[in-house]
C-alpha cells in the first residue's frame, strides 16, 4: 500500500519570508521546530483565529510544516487547496474519538508528521481542556511539546516536550502546574485561564 503523501516541508524562500514577516509584526522566536519525526505541540492559549497565523509564521520559517485539525467541510475550492498548502487537514469531526482515530491512522501511515493542537478545543474561555493528543501520542509514539504563543510579550515557541506517562488525568494536571506560573496572555486576555 503506497504512504498517504503528506507536505513536511517548504522552501527556503518562503521560510525566509514568513520569518520576516513574523519579526516585522514585533514576534520573537523562542528556540526552534520539534526535533523528532513525530511530534505534538501544544498551542496555548487559543483565543483568536490570528493564532493560526502567527504559528504558522513561526513553525514554517524554519522550513517545516506543522499540521493543523480543520472540519473537512472547510475544503471546498478554492479554499481547500489554501488550506492544504498551509498544512491543514480534514477531520471529520462528528466525535472525538472519530477525530482522533483518523489522526493515529494518517500519522502511522507517514514517516514525518508534526501535529499542532489547541488542548483548550475552542477559542471561547474553557476551564477543561481536551486530551485527545494524549492517546494520539502514546498510539504513534509522537513526542509532545508544550508550545505556547504568549500576545502579552508577542513570544512564540513550541516550548519543552513533556514525558508522557499512562495516566492521562495525572499528564494534565502536571501540563496545567507547567502553563500555570508562566503568566502566558491570549489575544483575547478574557477567554484563557489555566485550569
Amino acid at each position: 500500500m503506497a504512504k498517504t503523501k503528506i507536505k513536511t516541508k517548504v522552501g527556503p524562500r518562503w521560510a525566509r519570508f514568513c520569518g520576516w514577516l513574523l519579526r516585522k509584526m514585533g514576534w520573537e522566536s523562542v528556540g526552534g521546530p520539534m526535533k523528532e519525526a513525530k511530534a505534538i505541540v501544544l498551542g496555548v492559549p487559543h483565543t483568536t483565529v490570528w493564532d493560526f497565523l502567527v504559528s504558522y509564521l513561526f513553525y514554517t520559517q524554519y522550513g517545516k510544516v506543522a499540521h493543523i485539525m480543520i472540519k473537512e467541510s472547510f475544503f471546498f475550492w478554492p479554499l481547500g487547496p489554501i488550506l492544504r498548502a498551509c498544512g491543514a487537514v480534514p477531520v471529520n469531526q462528528k466525535t472525538a474519538s472519530t477525530t482522533v482515530k483518523s489522526l493515529i491512522s494518517l500519522m502511522e501511515d507517514v514517516p514525518e508528521f508534526h501535529l499542532a493542537i489547541a488542548p483548550e478545543g475552542t477559542r471561547s474561555l474553557t476551564k477543561r481542556w481536551k486530551s485527545g493528543y494524549h492517546l494520539i501520542a502514546k498510539e504513534t509514539g509522537a513526542t509532545v511539546y508544550l508550545g505556547y504563543y504568549d500576545w502579552g510579550r508577542k513570544r512564540i515557541s513550541v516550548g519543552e516536550p513533556m514525558e508522557l506517562t499512562d495516566d492521562p488525568k495525572a499528564d494534565m494536571q502536571r501540563i496545567y502546574d507547567h502553563y500555570r506560573p508562566m503568566g502566558i496572555q491570549g489575544f483575547h486576555k478574557d477567554k484563557f485561564i489555566v485550569p
